[in-house]
């Protein structure tokens, strides 16, 4: 279960748009990717999940009644329902980051697997487990450890294309 989010972030499912999806995953240094390839992002994922930030009024603007929600972590499953997911895109504004939301979104997206109706259904039957994987960087193994991920390797290890 994740813990209670701090005053003033909530949890959305879906996804942020392609702008925000780009500076998001520029911001926290993962790989840069164009509009184009973000605009994609919807249709080829599986699920997705955000959290928002609404920031505090200020005295100035406390007459304000917009306040706007800032995207401010995200986090997605590319699989096929089943079988195989794979967790993509976990990502945290740096100014966010120490408060939890990381862990948030990814308890979010493993529940979500682990309550599909076929999953769901090959678990209660002591069935075979879904495969779960991501490519884990640095900063967040001791996230993906903490929520139940281990190394894969000496027996497999992750590969990319490399393109010319």
């Amino acid at each position: 279960m994740a813990r209670e989010l701090p005053p003033g972030y909530s949890l959305h499912e879906g996804y942020p748009s392609a702008e925000t999806y780009c500076n998001l995953r520029k911001s926290t240094g993962l790989s840069v990717c164009a509009l184009a390839q973000a605009q994609a992002v919807p249709s080829g994922s599986w699920y997705g999940c955000m959290i928002k930030y609404t920031r505090p009024p200020s005295s100035k603007d406390h007459q304000d009644e917009n306040k706007q929600l800032e995207v401010v972590a995200m986090g997605r499953i590319i699989g096929d329902g089943g079988w195989y997911f794979v967790i993509a895109d976990m990502a945290v504004s740096p100014v966010h980051q120490r408060k939890g939301l990381g862990d948030c979104v990814l308890k979010a997206l493993i529940e979500k697997i682990r309550s599909s109706p076929v999953v769901a259904g090959v678990l209660e039957s002591g069935g075979p487990k879904p495969y779960v994987n991501l490519l884990a960087d640095e900063p967040g193994r001791k996230l993906y450890e903490r929520n139940g991920f281990v190394y894969t390797a000496p027996h497999s290890l992750g590969m990319m294309l490399q393109w010319d």
